[in-house]
């Protein structure tokens, strides 16, 4: 009887894995690691196999474009026009912050303090010193040593480096005019490095290295980290607890759900924290994939918040992901029809 009982279990197991409806999507690193681990889970819970190329913002809205994905993931913002143009519907899963990680001798993690306008002028090559003045002021309790500073960045296109330069250009000004904000930008100084990892092992043998990472990685790989000051003057850790504050002082009545959580106003603010975005055909050519699609995002909304939490990321308020629901059933119709039910 036991063994009846098994052959049938696996029977079962074998046709839900084989009856399993696939869909794919190609997009932003950003959100990569999540989603992997949604994928894993999704497969047995809601029998939905999903593909996901973590090929760059960049090169995720060309695929969504050119209808090669079922969906795809950019951690920049589609601006109105082009999402219009391409008839498609922009929403977000989850949020996430970008960090500045360091390697200078004596200095522990947290203890580096800096702020906005510094690390541009940083970045920008116009303070090249560890014990420059300027850095020294808001380090009173630590050391800093006379090492040069070496920054680096990213050097493919990158939504990590759009939400860096995004911050970098809102608090200040010389940065904004001179650089700007982008996926590639022209670097004034520092080297660059592929990814994450990339830039993190750049960093790390580099004796004064500075670098900007997405949280989940620094925390992860047990990087020393700076504080920052924020919009309300006060210098801060990258927490969940800051993440979660700067994502509920957010405005989010924005169209298209193209949210700024760079440099919000709030004490317990982390100034750099972004959300990463998939774009969807509001005409798919596959109502099926498309259903697939949204069951995916919605499981994900109500089930996987958890493991979003573990590697690092910021589960989006409950209001929001109902907003998102309300806009599927509204833009996403085939023959009059809403594709999500």
């Amino acid at each position: 009887m036991l063994v009846t009982s098994t052959i049938a279990w696996v029977c079962v197991l074998l046709s839900s894995i084989a009856h399993a409806q696939p869909i794919t999507g190609a997009g932003g690193t950003f959100p990569a690691p999540v989603y992997a681990k949604w994928a894993e889970t999704a497969h047995a819970a809601i029998g939905i196999d999903l593909t996901y190329s973590a090929v760059g913002s960049g090169e995720g809205q060309k695929q969504i474009i050119g209808r090669k994905v079922d969906f795809g993931a950019s951690d920049v913002p589609m601006d109105a026009d082009r999402l219009a143009s391409a008839n498609l519907l922009q929403f977000p899963t989850v949020m996430a912050a970008v960090v500045v990680i360091v390697n200078l001798p004596r200095v522990r993690d947290g203890e580096l303090k800096l702020t906005g306008e510094a690390l541009a002028d940083i970045f920008a090559g116009k303070i090249r010193k560890w014990n420059d003045p300027v850095l020294e002021a808001m380090n009173p309790d630590i050391t800093l040593p006379n090492v040069s500073i070496a920054p680096v960045h990213r050097y493919e296109a990158s939504g990590t480096s759009f939400v860096f330069t995004s911050y970098l250009s809102a608090v200040s000004p010389g940065w904004k005019s001179a650089t700007g904000a982008g996926i590639t930008v022209n670097w004034p100084v520092g080297a660059g490095a592929r990814g994450n990892d990339g830039v993190a092992s750049t960093v790390s043998i580099t004796r004064g290295g500075i670098g900007y990472v997405e949280s989940s990685f620094a925390t992860e790989n047990h990087l020393n980290i700076a504080r920052l000051r924020n919009r309300s003057g006060v210098f801060v850790k990258p927490t969940a607890a800051s993440f979660t504050a700067t994502a509920a002082s957010a405005n989010w009545n924005v169209p298209d759900f193209a949210v700024n959580l760079v440099d919000t106003e709030g004490a317990a603010n982390w100034p750099i924290v972004s959300t990463t975005f998939i774009l969807l055909p509001k005409d798919p050519k596959d109502a099926t994939r498309s259903a697939a699609v949204m069951k995916f995002f919605d499981w994900a909304y109500r089930s996987g918040g958890a493991s979003a939490e573990q590697l690092g990321y910021v589960v989006l308020p409950t209001a929001i992901q109902n907003s998102v629901r309300d806009s599927w059933r509204a833009q996403v119709v085939v023959d009059g029809q809403p594709v999500y039910k």
